[in-house]
């Protein structure tokens, strides 16, 4: 049983990837996949934050998912000015580990000041990519410098590499219609769970990232999609 956060107690890493694995089905849905993925990654590593972007047909990034309102600003905010680590990593297919942001500031001059503004010091992005497949990455953000151990980088792979895997093998014998299809279901369902947010927010007058932990524990507890959670907030289907 799930807290109402939907953080599991005791949860052990093999649990975490038995629940990856599910992305290998092909009725499970990536969003969620995603989530657990970012939510995974903070709670096994020494990351305060951490957001995840995929690529469309052509190449153009979208956030899917991150852990809280600030990560998805700053995500946006990298992905608008077209610098950051998180870019970097993608259209190269490497990590990029900043210990320091601040020693990075000539690279990324705008988003060095975006992140730091939000009380980012450190970051370490990681390629979802598999043979020459290039799917987005996924971003880690911490709070002080040089906080990133050897075990973190091997996990936050560890992660990054099995998520990878579970999305190619779905898109495996799909054509570029059904692919463009995936994610714009992807992309449509971020837009529900943005609404069913702010609806749990104005309800139960809390912030934004409280009515999210809300949405997500509902899910998790009940074993629901979070997509199909959000669609009955918005429709006023139930009250949790």
């Amino acid at each position: 049983m799930s807290d109402e956060s939907g953080a599991w107690p005791g949860e052990e890493l093999s649990t975490v990837f038995a629940r990856l694995a599910d992305a290998l089905d092909p009725r499970h849905d990536v969003i969620d996949t995603m989530d657990l993925l970012v939510q995974a990654a903070v709670r096994h590593t020494a990351a305060v934050e951490a957001g995840i972007v995929l690529a469309d047909m052509e190449g153009t990034l979208h956030v899917v998912g991150s852990t809280s309102e600030r990560t998805s600003d700053v995500e946006e905010m990298e992905l608008g000015i077209e610098q950051g680590p998180c870019l970097d990593s993608y259209r190269m297919g490497m990590v990029v580990d900043t210990p320091d942001l601040n020693e990075a500031r000539q690279r990324w001059p705008e988003f060095v000041q975006i992140a730091e503004q939000r009380g980012f010091r450190a970051g370490y992005a990681v390629p979802l990519t598999l043979r020459g497949q290039h799917l987005g990455a996924v971003n880690l953000f911490f709070d002080r410098v040089h906080g990133f151990t050897d075990q973190d980088a091997a996990v936050a792979q560890a992660l990054a590499q099995f998520a990878t895997i579970g999305i190619i093998q779905r898109r495996a014998l799909a054509d570029r219609a059904d692919r463009a299809s995936q994610l714009q279901h992807a992309l449509d369902s971020r837009v529900v769970i943005e609404q069913a947010k702010g609806a749990l927010a104005f309800q139960r007058n809390v912030p934004i990232d409280e009515a999210f932990t809300l949405l997500r524990g509902h899910a998790r507890s009940t074993g629901t999609r979070l997509h199909d959670v959000a669609e009955q907030i918005v429709n006023q289907r139930i009250d949790i």
